[in-house]
């Protein structure tokens, strides 16, 4: 006798069918095995959900279970999800179920519930979703010694940009540059992130790092400075490097947010001090850089004036190019950091909404 396992995987596409998560990608994983094998099988109807940050998702998953080969007596299901990372030994918790007991863990308590639309279904929701909240998960269904698991892609809407601070280019180690993109309103970008970012057109020739500690720049147009103009346009890869000792640059994402962004209308030019003061006159407080390309990508936000931001740099939004205000492309300008004491500027200013 043999068993056999087989692994099919089944695109799906044409699809017009849109749920509330946004669910975009429509392939579909199914785990089947052979007739002397497990007998749970468990199913992704979806491979990849989209939703953005502040909303809510369903990360879908279903299993299949024969009752005739559990004999007569009852085993309790257990459902467990976890989050995989880009080290594939190891595995966040995020929450387990099993009959009446249920338990999350860390910064999704209070956050994550089973829907529950039917006996067979294990699809988790995710609410009030956190740019940390990206990357797949794994769904697991356990029935006395019979298991299986389904792995699903969450992606959110948003932006990655380049980033580097006040010091200049190449100054951040791995630790840094995590923390510079909390600060900035984001989180440091993953591969998949930077890529989709180089098909949209991001081109930057500066190298920075992205989450799984790797060192990498996107190229869109070749040129001599980067990478040598006879070479191919994608994202180049310097590998991996010391996180403490080596330094870069940095990409970071970010997506919506919940607030307004304005450049604050004021009778004179600030210094940076005075920038931070008149935004919290007016009730808000400075703009990070991540709310600045966030308006610009996600809302269209165009605006032709250099105002400060928190990190001390200037710079402005334009959407729609034209004459004197980025005549080639739309784009987050930047002018520089400059002197905060005796350089004067307008400001961009960002008011939370509770």
């Amino acid at each position: 006798m043999k068993s056999l396992l087989i692994l099919v995987l089944i695109s799906i596409c044409g699809a017009d069918h849109r749920s509330d998560n946004y669910t975009l990608d429509h392939d579909r994983v199914i785990h089947i095995q052979a007739e002397n094998g497990p007998r749970l099988l468990v199913e992704a109807e979806q491979a990849k959900v989209f939703s953005h940050r502040g909303g809510n998702v369903t990360l879908p998953c279903k299993f299949l279970r024969d009752p005739t080969a559990f004999g007569s007596g009852t085993h309790k299901i257990r459902i467990k999800w976890t989050k995989l990372t880009s080290d594939y030994l190891k595995e966040v918790d995020v929450f387990v179920s099993m009959g009446y007991h249920k338990k999350t863990y860390g910064g999704y308590q209070g956050r994550v519930f089973l829907k529950g639309g039917s006996d067979n279904d294990a699809s988790l929701v995710i609410t009030d979703l956190t740019l940390d909240d990206y990357g797949r998960y794994k769904c697991e269904v356990i029935e006395g010694l019979e298991d299986d698991t389904a792995v699903v892609a969450l992606d959110l809407q948003g932006v990655v940009f380049p980033y580097f601070p006040r010091l200049g280019r190449y100054n951040l180690n791995f630790h840094e540059a995590q923390q510079a993109c909390l600060d900035q309103d984001a989180v440091i970008a993953s591969f998949d992130q930077l890529y989709d970012a180089w098909r949209g057109g991001l081109d930057w020739c500066n190298a920075g790092w992205l989450s799984d500690g790797s060192v990498q720049y996107p190229i869109t147009k070749p040129r001599e400075p980067c990478g040598g103009q006879n070479t191919v346009p994608g994202v180049r890869n310097y590998g991996f490097w010391d996180k403490e000792k080596s330094r870069y640059d940095v990409f970071c994402f970010t997506s919506n947010f919940n607030g307004r962004f304005y450049y604050l209308i004021h009778p004179t030019k600030l210094t940076y001090d005075e920038a931070v003061q008149a935004c919290l006159k007016d009730g808000a407080q400075i703009a990070k850089v991540g709310q600045i390309f966030a308006a610009w990508k996600l809302l269209g936000y165009d605006r032709c004036d250099a105002g400060w931001l928190a990190d001390g740099s200037v710079r402005y939004p334009i959407s729609r190019p034209r004459r004197r205000c980025s005549p080639t492309e739309a784009a987050v300008r930047f002018v520089g950091f400059p002197d905060k004491k005796h350089k004067l500027y307008g400001v961009y200013c960002f008011r939370a909404y509770n």
